[in-house]
């Protein structure tokens, strides 16, 4: 895999923390799960440095797609994107594209083949 596409997951699993530390609900949740929510600003902070490590314009076609789903970034599994389901043509697969990121016809989320 590479280096662009292990720093997106890496910003989307710190997303998705941050979300659960600020969403009242889900914190409740956790909290009386004997979770401790410290460290959003930490969380902030490990954030804003992974994405200075990240392209611009892939940062921000990530950050759109994280507005509008909270999986933005998806391996293949089983010829399928694992956001929507739909099987994938077979052009996915050919060995020019197994290095690219790939974004699903059907749901728009960004694809990558491990």
């Amino acid at each position: 895999m590479r280096e662009e596409f292990r720093l997106l997951v890496a910003l989307q699993d710190l997303d998705i923390m941050i979300k659960e530390v600020k969403d009242q609900h889900t914190s409740h949740e956790l909290k009386s799960m004997g979770f401790k929510l410290t460290g959003l600003k930490e969380l902030q902070d490990a954030r804003d440095h992974l994405a200075e490590k990240i392209p611009a314009a892939l940062l921000n076609r990530y950050d759109k797609l994280a507005a509008r789903f909270t999986v933005a970034i998806l391996p293949v599994t089983s010829n399928k994107c694992l956001g929507c389901f739909v099987k994938l043509p077979t052009s996915f697969f050919s060995s020019a594209y197994s290095h690219e990121l790939l974004t699903c016809e059907s749901c728009g989320r960004l694809l990558y083949i491990p």
